[in-house]
């Protein structure tokens, strides 16, 4: 599958594991780019030093282009440099301004991404210097940063950014849902809550087993778990716990430390406690997301099926015409 997206990256599939959080790791990463589509490593929340092993590792695993995506609520000039030095391909920007960082990663040859909630922004985004633009609709889980879904944002986002690629991200979790924002002008899916069904991420079995056990309209958007982060919408699953009757502390990270009730960390293996009342990160296209795969398998799959489907809805064209 071909188009100006996956051929600048060496893509054979138009699919991007989107970074979430602590459950991306360089297992992930690097098998979804072995596959033919675009692994995203998350570097908001690890340590400088822990983010440049992480890369390395990801580099011994996979010669391929691969991402790491920073959250701009924070400063993130420490990370950005060491992206720099490391000799990451693609850095992804988040929440914020990414101007003040562009000339410094262009210089070293690196590609930028923003995600952006409306056409405005994506305007703004290329012209300060952005390479690729992700539209991320109101239906995707984890954080959400604008308020339009994502069939009505993307081909505005299209038209408003016509000499970039864009990526569709929110509610995609098949083939169908890729061929659908392809349609819409799309150059790639930007993939979360299915990835969080993969052998590689790494997230605890329950919170797996919730995410199978979820339909579409199991999730909630929400500022519950902001953790100090204001202003921060997310969208998870909406277990049936009491909230504000739990304990103070609700489960325990393998060393011993205490994860408070509402806390925005979602459940790592080896956590023990109360899974359920933990931030479960989920989007609404959590109900198409069923079976535990391999990423590389995932990523087959995801691209098989949007073959299919493209050519199944000409099929139907042809019959209609």
């Amino acid at each position: 599958m071909k188009n100006r997206f996956c051929e600048h990256f060496g893509l054979t599939s138009p699919v991007v594991q989107a970074p979430i959080g602590s459950a991306s790791c360089p297992e992930l990463v690097a098998a979804v780019s072995n596959a033919g589509g675009l692994g995203m490593l998350s570097g908001t929340w690890r340590e400088p030093e822990a983010l440049r092993e992480l890369i390395r590792q990801t580099q011994r695993l996979t010669k391929r282009p691969f991402g790491v995506n920073l959250v701009l609520a924070w400063d993130m000039t420490e990370r950005v440099a060491i992206c720099r030095e490391e000799g990451v391909e693609i850095v992804s920007f988040f929440w914020g301004d990414p101007a003040p960082h562009i000339p410094g990663l262009h210089a070293a040859g690196v590609r930028v991404f923003h995600t952006v909630g409306s056409a405005d922004e994506a305007r703004k985004a290329a012209d300060v210097g952005v390479d690729v633009v992700v539209a991320q609709g109101w239906e995707a889980g984890g954080h959400v940063w604008g308020k339009v879904t994502t069939l009505a944002l993307v081909p505005r986002v299209v038209d408003a950014v016509p000499e970039l690629p864009v990526l569709a991200a929110g509610g995609i979790a098949d083939g169908r849902g890729i061929a659908a924002v392809l349609a819409l002008g799309a150059e790639a899916a930007w993939m979360g809550t299915r990835f969080l069904l993969t052998k590689e991420a790494q997230v605890h079995v329950r919170y797996q087993q919730c995410l199978q056990e979820a339909t579409e309209a199991d999730t909630l958007y929400t500022e519950r778990f902001s953790g100090g982060w204001s202003n921060a919408p997310h969208r998870v699953l909406n277990r049936p716990t009491d909230w504000e009757q739990a304990e103070d502390t609700i489960a325990h990270y393998s060393d011993g430390e205490a994860i408070g009730r509402l806390s925005s960390n979602l459940p790592a293996p080896g956590v023990t406690g109360n899974i359920d009342a933990m931030c479960l990160y989920a989007g609404q296209s959590v109900g198409l997301s069923r079976e535990i795969l391999p990423a590389a398998q995932l990523v087959a799959q995801l691209t098989e099926e949007t073959r299919t489907a493209v050519c199944n809805l000409w099929s139907r064209q042809g019959t209609i015409a």
